[in-house]
């Protein structure tokens, strides 16, 4: 039992008057009732869409009841889902990693390997080193802080990182 032509939204043309009568209103009052931020022309837009999804269900006297609770519905639900995105993103994920305790027992033995080599430098070789590798210093400012040319400086840091692999490999 389908409604005559002149009584179903299918019909373009009532379609399009709805359109017409309804869209502002109805973009205004989700803009009042929920602000710009969620987009309240996108949301007004979906409900005419879920409209015309129903047009052979819905009179046309319950249309603007349909529209403005479809598009209050859709923005109550776009707003839960903010709520949601927003706890989410408070959370701070956990760290983990993907190393191994094998990998982790390694690194600590290497450490300490390297920290021997480096106890076993020459105070002068060690210094320029550290001022090289750890303090990211250039061999023209170490020269310049140790008072020393940048070649002496070149032949410690050479020095050290010989010394250093083989003191490494033996242990």
């Amino acid at each position: 039992m389908s409604k005559p032509l002149k009584d179903n939204i299918c019909d373009e043309r009532l379609f399009s008057s709805l359109f017409n009568k309804y869209s502002e209103d109805l973009t205004n009052f989700l803009f009042y009732k929920f602000g710009g931020t969620l987009d309240p022309k996108d949301k007004a837009q979906e409900a005419f869409v879920k409209l015309w999804e129903n047009c052979g269900k819905i009179a046309p006297n319950k249309a603007k009841s349909f529209l403005f609770t479809t598009a209050n519905n859709l923005m109550l639900n776009a707003y839960a889902h903010q709520k949601v995105v927003r706890k989410h993103e408070q959370i701070k994920p956990k760290f983990s990693t993907n190393e191994t305790p094998e990998f982790l027992l390694q690194e600590k033995e290497y450490q300490k390997k390297l920290n021997t080599a480096i106890s076993n430098l020459t105070d002068a070789q060690r210094v320029a080193f550290l001022m090289n590798r750890v303090e990211g210093k250039r061999f023209k400012e170490i020269a310049q802080l140790l008072d020393i040319s940048t070649k002496a400086v070149e032949k410690r840091i050479y020095g050290a990182l010989k010394k250093l692999r083989e003191d490494i490999d033996e242990l």
